[in-house]
């Protein structure tokens, strides 16, 4: 897959550059610009499209822990294999950030502040999700132009690269409130076309998730995220969201999002849905004592498309769990092996082999991936070409997880009120934002869609749950869950929250009873270690992250 977004980088490059076929150089790349032949732009253009599949890659590892997407790894010191996060560490390194290095003393030359700016915000976070996923990382002693081959962390550590980050968002609106002459600008913003003022909304609010995450060893993270609050310079309605579009070709190079091209493929779906978030979209406001919605998430025919209207239960051959007994580890409440109306994934921690149900199994909706609309017609997918065709998301910084992020820090404030309005109001934003993808799929049958009363149902029903919650903890649960089903798309900030709080407390447990410790961190890529004679590997997935301090992990 990754070969995929190689050639759209070759392509974007090849394309603008051109090349004067009479003075050709053989002996060179004609896809790979030296230095002194390339531009501010083509590099920005590389940086974009680069930063838009490397999150779409690391989304899906953080999603997979805290249930957002299925996980298949019993055992969690062994649940990722370390070469899984080569690729991606290389492309943080060799690619973007390089590219970034390179494409900055051009644009300091030229006086193209605003390339700087949107490389410095994407700069920004990506080292810090290498932190929340890694811990410790080199970055003062890295891209340094082969100066130094063995970049330690030593003196480099998690903190000092979140402040690092900091500083660069702050020097990245700086630069955004810098007017510049017409001629200077990006030829191409892929992500705001040219809107600075969301730019600058796009970087406070990665501060603020920054502050969140260093609530617990900042005192001062609480004051400088209300600050931002005060400012009202952050991204505060959909229309501002930080994400990456992609497209509807499948030609090469192939632009539609990755996990549409995955997942819609002639021999069906080639991925699990979570059954915990499934069910809890299902489910969980039906039968819990308040009268006001009662029916399953509206989202889910949104995010979620069946091939199929049942989930058998008489047949081992396609679901191995259905002549099994629930583990005696799980609670009452917990799914397990199966859920109704068709809705076909699989447990956490779920290894069994690949049985053919590739045309039965749940696939990815039309939000975010732009997949199908599910209309209930239950029809098999078989062709590369449905639905939305692909013209997908990956979100990178919503108007409605920023509402969250205000509702947690509000919560921890001891504030119920403030953190409630904030809870209802992210998820209305959520709705809001997952409906209007019912248009890109033109084939799909709107009539058999909630209406958007139910929309309003469901958020006055979770204000009542809210504010019913007898303890902060219960609190964290209830906004916890609701923050993961608006993070399908991107798991980072889930993983995030759960290692920060130790909620929800309702996940799926693992299907292993003793599934070892969480991942606090994950293991270094054998590409960084095993090549950098200045670093060890890890221990195991227990170390942490400079601001998981204690906190305990309560559904393993």
């Amino acid at each position: 897959m990754k070969n995929i977004y190689k050639s759209i980088i070759a392509a974007v490059v090849f394309f603008m550059a051109g090349c004067d076929t009479t003075e050709l150089d053989l002996t060179k790349n004609p896809n790979g610009l030296a230095t002194d032949e390339a531009t501010a732009d083509l590099y920005i253009n590389e940086v974009q499209v680069n930063f838009g599949a490397l999150i779409a890659s690391l989304e899906v590892e953080a999603a997979e822990t805290v249930r957002i997407l299925n996980m298949d790894g019993r055992n969690y010191q062994n649940a990722f294999a370390p070469t899984r996060f080569d690729e991606e560490w290389e492309d943080s390194y060799q690619k973007i950030l390089k590219d970034i290095r390179e494409m900055t003393i051009l644009a300091e030359e030229a006086g193209q502040l605003h390339h700087i700016g949107m490389a410095q915000v994407i700069e920004a976070y990506i080292i810090v999700t290498l932190v929340d996923f890694f811990g410790d990382i080199p970055y003062e002693e890295a891209l340094q132009g082969g100066a130094n081959l063995n970049p330690g962390v030593a003196g480099d550590g998690g903190e000092s690269v979140y402040a690092a980050a900091v500083t660069l968002l702050d020097n990245a609106i700086t630069n955004f409130n810098t007017e510049i002459i017409s001629s200077l600008e990006p030829s191409n913003d892929l992500f705001y076309s040219g809107n600075w003022d969301n730019w600058i909304a796009a970087a406070n609010s990665i501060k603020m998730k920054i502050y969140v995450a260093t609530r617990l060893v900042d005192t001062s993270a609480e004051s400088k995220f209300n600050d931002i609050v005060t400012s009202g310079e952050f991204i505060t309605s959909n229309s501002q969201d930080f994400q990456f579009e992609w497209g509807i070709s499948n030609n090469n190079p192939d632009t539609r999002h990755p996990e549409y091209i995955t997942n819609y493929t002639p021999g069906g779906a080639n991925t699990y849905m979570s059954n915990w978030l499934m069910d809890y979209m299902q489910n969980d406001k039906q039968n819990n004592g308040v009268a006001v919605f009662e029916g399953p998430d509206p989202r889910m025919k949104y995010y979620f498309y069946r091939q199929t209207s049942f989930v058998p239960q008489d047949n081992p051959n396609l679901i191995n769990c259905v002549e099994e007994t629930k583990p005696d580890h799980y609670g009452a409440n917990d799914v397990f092996c199966s859920l109704p109306e068709g809705y076909w994934g699989r447990d956490h921690g779920d290894d069994d082999g690949i049985p053919p149900d590739g045309q039965l199994r749940t696939a990815y909706g039309v939000y975010p991936v732009g997949g199908r609309l599910d209309d209930n017609s239950f029809e098999v997918i078989a062709s590369i070409s449905l639905g939305a065709q692909g013209a997908g998301i990956t979100p990178i910084m919503l108007a409605s997880w920023v509402d969250m992020m205000r509702a947690e820090m509000a919560l921890i404030d001891g504030n119920v009120a403030v953190a409630q309005d904030r809870l209802v109001s992210g998820v209305g934003k959520s709705f809001a934002k997952v409906r209007e993808f019912g248009s890109r799929d033109a084939t799909a049958d709107i009539s058999e869609l909630p209406d958007e009363d139910d929309d309003v149902a469901y958020q006055t029903e979770l204000a009542q749950i809210f504010a019913s919650a007898s303890s902060e903890g219960e609190r964290l649960n209830i906004l916890g869950s609701e923050y993961f089903v608006t993070l399908f798309g991107n798991g980072l900030d889930g993983l995030n929250y759960y290692r920060r709080t130790g909620r929800p407390s309702t996940l799926q447990p693992n299907l292993e009873e003793e599934p070892g410790d969480f991942f606090r961190s994950f293991f270094y890529p054998p590409v960084f270690v095993e090549r950098n004679s200045a670093v060890a590997q890890k221990d195991g997935v227990q170390d942490r992250v400079f601001w998981d301090t204690g906190t305990t992990l309560l559904a393993n």
